[in-house]
């Protein structure tokens, strides 16, 4: 293992990720993951990594890291004042970082989650083909848990440049907003609420409450109306997946869901706009918008178009 990073403090919650642990949810394993994908894969592309390398997922407070070695690392997602050494440096773009520097989060500006990759990836062991933690189940990341002061992170191949450093910039994608927008697709049990219940759900604003961690976000406002309750015979759980329990209120299922639940699913959000979802926090507001599956589709296609014109642009 080469030298890698000494975690001097790990911030509010700091846990390694990836795309997730794919496959295993028939046999109760969250698939986990990073919270904002789109946020990752910029990231890994601007450090010259494979897109879904694992990274560091930071949230509301970041850690303070110390760089045993030098590398190239990139930070994407929300705005929470990165320096090193003191010094204001620049989100989405590559950073050289020197043996003995210390990269430090001076306080959230927007959003919620930063991701830090690092050139030639973390030395973490793979657990069903992921590194990604998952902290119920104890397993993948560092020994299964959030990061810990002290902890040491070893590089795999760390690197003292990289092909086309100078251009490797893009720009900052978030911006905090005072209302967010989530596209959804309705359903599976969209049939099991009132019209006036649909119309309240896509009518209203709801507010993000403190009930908000990598599992799920709880939401409040308006009830949500059923035709004879929320109860289902428990099924599958998706990634935005929005339940309505009985008392009427969404909760947004997040990376670290159950995998299978028995509440209405009213609707999904859209992976397009996981983006949004993964860094919006207490207080803030959010408003559903129904869209198409087509449509879902050629978000999701255009932004997977921006990820090939960044592999080209940087690495050709």
């Amino acid at each position: 293992m080469a030298a890698g990073i000494t975690i001097l403090n790990p911030g509010l919650l700091t846990t390694i990720q990836d795309a997730g642990r794919i496959g295993y949810q028939a046999y109760g394993v969250s698939a986990s993951g990073v919270m904002d994908p789109r946020a990752m894969n910029v990231a890994n592309i601007l450090v010259g990594n494979d897109d879904n390398e694992a990274v560091l997922e930071c949230t509301m407070m970041g850690p303070q890291i110390r760089f045993d070695v030098g590398n190239v690392i990139a930070i994407t997602g929300g705005d929470l004042g990165a320096s090193v050494d003191g010094k204001p440096v620049p989100t989405y773009r590559a950073l050289k970082v020197e043996a003995g520097q210390t990269l430090r989060f001076t306080g959230l500006r927007g959003g919620c989650r930063a991701f830090i990759a690092f050139a030639g990836g973390l030395d973490i062991p793979l657990v069903m083909g992921s590194r990604s933690t998952y902290m119920k189940a104890k397993i993948g990341g560092l020994e299964g848990r959030k990061l810990q002061k002290d902890d040491v992170i070893g590089f795999r191949d760390p690197k003292e440049t990289i092909h086309n450093f100078d251009i490797r910039g893009f720009t900052p994608e978030f911006v905090p907003r005072n209302e967010y927008t989530l596209h959804v697709i309705l359903g599976p049990q969209d049939d099991m609420f009132t019209d006036e219940g649909l119309k309240t759900f896509l009518s209203e604003t709801y507010t993000v409450t403190p009930e908000f961690d990598r599992m799920g976000c709880r939401l409040d406002g308006p009830v949500i109306a059923h035709k004879n309750g929320g109860d289902i015979i428990s099924d599958g759980i998706a990634f935005g997946a929005i339940q309505v329990p009985s008392a009427g209120k969404p909760i947004i299922m997040l990376a670290d869901r159950q995998t299978t639940g028995g509440y209405t699913k009213i609707a999904n959000v859209i992976t397009a706009d996981f983006r949004l979802l993964a860094q919006m926090k207490a207080g803030d507001k959010v408003r559903f918008e129904k869209t198409s599956i087509a449509a879902a589709q050629e978000a999701l296609l255009a932004q997977r178009a921006t990820m090939r014109i960044l592999h080209y642009t940087f690495d050709r």
